[in-house]
């Protein structure tokens, strides 16, 4: 028996219905407004005890299928130097995540049986990232599971595509957040007026974050609570939607 809803929409609250419904001014169309804003994040819109049973699940069912990213930082980005200030530093990570591209592997099999993958790929979830981007998104789009634990993050980088002609002038991410009370913080560090000056919680039960694609980013080392080490994980339900092509 599946343990996620079928729709997006059964997990959110009053509020959160108010912005798949396009009823929020404050939140619908948020990342269209001007001066253009890259990021927003919202808490409140998804029922608190419905998300803590979808982080139970993740945690039984598919901890034991997630595979290591891990990109250090290249000893020849240190070493290799030969001039003053010239560092240079690609995107540097380490996170586990679920690998939902391939039917035929056991994290597949396992978010299938869940509910999870029929979840984020339902009606109401495109709807929800395209109610808060202001854009019309196309119909189909890619999912994906990560799962932080202590010391995990994501380096600064700017997730943009330049090669990519669907993708080059922006898309849109959603990201829903599970974390485990073992969690004490991670954040977010963003860009803005050229500094990395912005910051915010990631740390959320339920949180829900939209980005406009690409901008400077990276997200802090996750830190456990004192003595809570095994039991910290923070988990990211995530979509990347393209732009619906103009004119449908």
């Amino acid at each position: 028996m599946p343990l996620f809803p079928s729709e997006f929409a059964d997990l959110l609250t009053l509020k959160g219905l108010r912005i798949l419904r396009g009823r929020d001014p404050e939140a619908c169309g948020a990342l269209l407004r001007v001066p253009p804003r890259r990021f927003l994040s919202l808490t409140g819109v998804i029922d608190v005890r419905k998300a803590a049973a979808c982080r139970d699940a993740l945690e039984e069912e598919l901890r034991g299928t997630l595979t290591v990213m891990e990109d250090p930082i290249p000893p020849e980005s240190l070493l290799g130097m030969t001039e003053n200030y010239s560092e240079l530093l690609p995107k540097t990570v380490r996170v586990r995540t679920a690998l939902l591209g391939s039917r035929r592997s056991r994290s597949w099999r396992v978010a299938e049986r869940l509910g999870l993958t029929t979840l984020l790929r339902s009606e109401s979830f495109g709807a929800f990232a395209a109610a808060v981007s202001g854009r019309a998104l196309r119909r189909r789009w890619g999912i994906q599971v990560l799962c932080y634990g202590p010391g995990d993050y994501t380096g600064p980088h700017n997730d943009h595509h330049p090669e990519d002609p669907e993708a080059r002038d922006g898309y849109v991410d959603m990201h829903i957040t599970l974390a485990t009370p073992a969690v004490a913080h991670q954040w977010l560090v963003y860009a803005r007026g050229g500094h990395f000056s912005e910051i915010a919680s990631v740390n959320t039960l339920g949180g829900v974050t939209v980005y406009r694609l690409p901008f400077w980013h990276y997200t802090t080392p996750l830190v456990a609570r004192p003595g809570a080490e095994d039991a910290a994980r923070r988990w990211v339900l995530l979509g990347t939607f393209l732009d619906a092509p103009r004119g449908r």
